[in-house]
């Protein structure tokens, strides 16, 4: 059994792509996943499989949350392994209490180069973008966040491809793999 991580873009946000988290966990359950458990509403989701993974494992879920809730839902998977990289990789400052700071995992085939060669210029003394393991470490300073220019990402053709998570989830999400199933 491999532990996996899926974050799925954009349900419970705005108001839209509404997913209650019991009826996400059955529906993830009910698509051959195991240990299956949900970690705030923002749709990120602990669970265990034998056989898929990467492109064959987000399709198979994309598949069936479309089917269950209709809604058209992008799945990005990690293994915890992965994200054990993803935290590990991580600039030094962040997570530091003067930034905020987030991470962008990206959906195949967007490529990290491919996406900063197309990401918005950071603002010099407030933006700061690091390339990583199949992510893009994104921060800006707390002070001056109103004047970050990540809010440029949506809209562009890249951002279909992209789910953003704050660091504290990350790093939370990491903890909570390792301290359940194995592999």
């Amino acid at each position: 059994m491999t532990a996996h991580v899926a974050l799925l873009r954009g349900i419970n946000v705005g108001g839209k792509n509404l997913i209650r988290m019991p009826d996400l966990a059955d529906a993830i359950s009910r698509a051959g996943c195991t240990n299956v458990s949900t970690y705030i509403q923002s749709g990120n989701v602990l669970l265990t499989t034998e056989t898929l993974s990467g492109t064959q494992l987000e399709e198979h879920l994309e598949r069936a949350l479309d089917e269950r809730f209709n809604l058209p839902i992008r799945v990005v998977t990690r293994t915890r392994d992965e994200l054990a990289r993803i935290v590990t990789s991580a600039p030094a400052d962040h997570g530091s209490p003067l930034l905020r700071s987030d991470v962008i995992y990206l959906k195949h085939p967007l490529t990290v180069e491919d996406a900063l060669a197309r990401f918005p210029e950071p603002r010099e003394g407030v933006d700061t973008v690091t390339p990583g393991p199949g992510v893009i470490y994104f921060s800006r300073l707390d002070a001056q966040a109103s004047k970050t220019r990540l809010t440029r990402i949506i809209g562009t053709p890249d951002y279909q491809y992209m789910t953003i998570r704050n660091w504290r989830t990350t790093t939370k999400l990491l903890e909570l793999m390792n301290a359940g199933s194995s592999g």
